[in-house]
């Protein structure tokens, strides 16, 4: 009993020291995987030094309150032909992920067969027994090679890293999707209020044009006033159709990214919402860090590549070493099938091999070579991938700001150009201005309106933008 108790606590101990030798020359082969600085500012250049407590919030498009957006974007991560590659590329990496996971485990075979052969009896040396004979086995076989120096364990960090890259890889395709169809339905919305506002100039126009064709009559105008606002006329319905044009094309847009055809049968193409009614989503704070790059999918996902790469390093370099193996076998074999189950057919054997690699002409230090090149390549692009991200949220917080000084400019101007459209038709019908003094104040005002409504949807476009640049989105905390 004293010499079993002792086994008992040996046995664990050799397993623990066997483990750390083990995850020692794994080491010693190539080191695990360690995050490379990136030199970029603290924060961005738009934003003060004070610090800010912020959140990322995926579901950023629901700030913007709008019901139809929020199912047409549920549709596009849903039927969208890109987020169904995306997922595929996703199911593959795992099936590659398990498979190379099954390599630290043993393999278990069964081998059976049954032959029936003829010898040949012309010759000096006579044939023994029957003939033809059969013969009958089966037999449960195993191997197993030892994962002395990492190379079946780095194989499956590069698979789960690969996995992994995958997904992240399927979240950067649906944050620009997201962000393509937002952008696509404030431009439908804009459209629409463009056409509004067109179709209620051409109504004050046509009017204008029926005044004018009456003061006409009475002697009061000449023939030039009403070619003039024939001409504005026709100009306006002009510009009208090739607005409805473009809203048209917005819409097929639309149902080509969200994989459903019928938007412009069930009526989405009429006006449902105005855009210049859709709420501000809140911008981010003073002092907003540059670590909330690495939120961005696409930055996990060119991390993830570079934890692969360094897996690969390592098993490349242990195809240098000699890679050993644990072979057995057991089974029956028998001239008679109901034999081959009997103690007396029973077979088994047992072995280690070692296979060392001596000359192969530099084939696996060309390998070695090929992986280190390819790791250097992904830490370029790593680091290419953050120094962009950080390039694009500063841009995005540039464009937010001056986008949203614009609108108010245009605000403004949209209102000074209603005044002094209803002065000039003032001065015109009481006599003290010509005719064209109204045509000029009408195209003011329709091209101040117009460019209003633009530079709304500039702004909201541009909070698009700042979301998607950000890795989805930002919320305020209730810290704030």
């Amino acid at each position: 009993m004293k010499q079993k108790k002792n086994n008992f606590l040996i046995r664990p101990a050799f397993y623990l020291v066997g483990s750390l030798v083990l995850s020692g020359c794994q080491s010693l082969v190539w080191p695990d995987y360690l995050r490379p600085k990136v030199d970029t500012p603290d924060r961005y250049v738009e934003m003060s030094q004070d610090a800010a407590q912020n959140q990322i919030a995926k579901d950023w498009w629901t700030l913007y309150q709008d019901e139809t957006l929020n199912t047409l974007i549920a549709s596009a991560l849903k039927h969208n032909t890109d987020i169904k590659v995306a997922v595929a590329n996703i199911e593959q990496a795992d099936a590659v992920m398990k498979e190379a996971g099954t390599l630290l485990f043993p393999t278990v075979a069964l081998d059976a067969g049954g032959t029936r052969s003829r010898v040949t009896e012309a010759g000096a040396f006579p044939v023994f027994g029957d003939n033809p004979r059969e013969s009958y086995n089966f037999k449960f076989g195993t191997n197993f090679e030892l994962d002395f120096w990492g190379k079946l364990s780095r194989t499956k960090e590069s698979a789960r890293a690969s996995a992994l890259s995958s997904r992240y890889a399927k979240d950067t395709v649906a944050l620009s999707l997201t962000g393509l169809v937002a952008n696509q339905y404030l431009a439908l919305r804009s459209l629409q209020k463009q056409i509004q506002i067109a179709e209620q100039n051409l109504v004050s126009r046509d009017e204008s044009l029926a005044l004018t064709k009456r003061r006409l009559e009475g002697g009061i105008v000449s023939a030039l006033d009403v070619y003039q606002a024939e001409v504005a006329s026709a100009n306006l319905r002009a510009q009208l159709s090739d607005l409805k044009r473009l809203q048209a094309l917005s819409l097929n847009q639309l149902a080509l990214l969200t994989g459903d055809m019928d938007l412009a049968v069930r009526g989405l193409g009429q006006a449902q919402a105005d855009v210049m009614a859709l709420p501000i989503p809140p911008v981010p704070p003073l002092g907003l860090p540059s670590s909330l790059l690495e939120s961005r999918p696409d930055v996990r996902q060119a991390e993830a590549q570079m934890v692969a790469a360094n897996a690969n390093i390592a098993v490349a370099k242990a195809a240098l070493y000699p890679s050993i193996s644990l072979t057995a076998s057991w089974g029956g074999e028998s001239l008679e099938l109901q034999d081959v189950l009997k103690s007396a057919a029973r077979i088994w054997t047992g072995g280690l091999s070692l296979n060392l690699p001596i000359f192969n002409g530099g084939r696996l230090n060309a390998r070695v070579d090929q992986e280190a090149a390819k790791q250097k390549k992904t830490l370029a692009t790593y680091e290419r991938t953050i120094q962009t991200a950080f390039t694009e949220v500063n841009d995005a917080l540039i464009n937010l700001r001056q986008q949203t000084e614009r609108e108010q400019s245009l605000q403004t101007s949209q209102d000074s150009a209603k005044k002094m459209l209803a002065l000039s038709e003032n001065r015109y019908q009481s006599g003290y201005s010509a005719y064209i003094e109204v045509l000029d104040a009408q195209r003011t005002y329709n091209e101040a309106s117009l460019a209003f409504v633009q530079a709304r949807q500039a702004r909201l476009s541009a909070s698009v933008e700042l979301f998607k640049v950000l890795g989805g989105g930002w919320q305020p905390t209730e810290t704030q």
